[in-house]
């Protein structure tokens, strides 16, 4: 088992910056793939970046620039900063484990574990 807990969202003004941070407890983390996800009121779930387990990472073209995602294997941790937000950044920012796989994947059924999910909202 795997518990994932996201922390560091809330309400932000465009272009201003925010960190999520997701931490990790139960099997060992640096063995597998972390993502985040986002999920827009009446939308489907998207990816936004992920990072496998040798520190590759990949973005979702709309955030490329904008986002980095890194991860601590020491502290079970991976963060998702964002800068230069936009109002489309509006939605449920998820952390999700790919526990099968080192390598990360774009598709959230590759995703065994979810965190709870934390608001971000960008609006002036």
């Amino acid at each position: 088992q795997v518990q994932l807990i996201e922390s560091g969202g809330g309400l932000v003004q465009p272009g201003g910056s925010l960190r999520l941070s997701c931490a990790a407890s139960g099997r060992t983390f640096s063995s597998y793939a972390m993502g985040w996800f986002r999920q827009a009121p009446e939308r489907e779930r998207e990816f936004v970046a992920g990072i496998n387990g040798l520190d590759g990472t990949t973005y979702a073209n709309s955030v490329q620039g904008r986002f980095t995602i890194t991860r601590d294997n020491s502290k079970n941790t991976v963060l998702l900063q964002m800068n230069s937000l936009k109002p489309e950044d509006t939605a449920i920012y998820y952390c999700s484990a790919r526990t099968s796989s080192p390598w990360y994947s774009t598709k959230p059924g590759d995703y065994n574990y979810w965190g709870q999910g934390t608001q971000v909202t960008v609006s002036s």
